[in-house]
């Protein structure tokens, strides 16, 4: 079997500070900005690898979700503590200089740490943590 990750989701409470996160101090291009009912995604990934992709959704959108579980996850956003993504870099301190040189949140600065990764962390403008390894 052959798996790759080709999308995965991340709440945005304001997309264009989460466009502005991740389009200029990311890196990332924009591949889709869609508007449905009131409500907007936007699909961000690195250049180069168009199979991976970040979509920004509008927190606790699923239709599915009741008005508690909705009230949770944005709860949930405002502490940080609903979502992350792990990125890789070959050369953490300069990924970390210039993101911090935009004025990112800086959560941690690049670090050893004792289970064997160099990395550092931020958040995005919605309170998603994103951690970036060394490799």
């Amino acid at each position: 079997m052959n798996l790759t990750i080709h999308q995965m989701f991340l709440p945005a409470d304001d997309h264009d500070k989460s466009l502005a996160f991740y389009r200029d101090a990311l890196g990332f291009e924009v591949r889709k900005d869609v508007a449905y009912e009131g409500m907007r995604w936007i699909t961000v990934g690195p250049a180069g690898q168009p199979e991976t992709s970040i979509i920004l959704e509008p927190p606790a959108s699923d239709p599915g979700l009741s008005d508690d579980e909705r009230r949770t996850v944005v709860e949930m956003m405002a502490k940080g503590s609903y979502a992350a993504v792990v990125l890789s870099t070959p050369d953490l301190d300069a990924a970390f200089e210039r993101i911090q040189a935009t004025g990112a949140d800086v959560i941690q600065e690049p670090a050893d740490q004792p289970y064997g990764l160099r990395d550092c962390a931020f958040r995005d403008p919605a309170g998603n943590m994103v951690r970036i390894n060394q490799v």
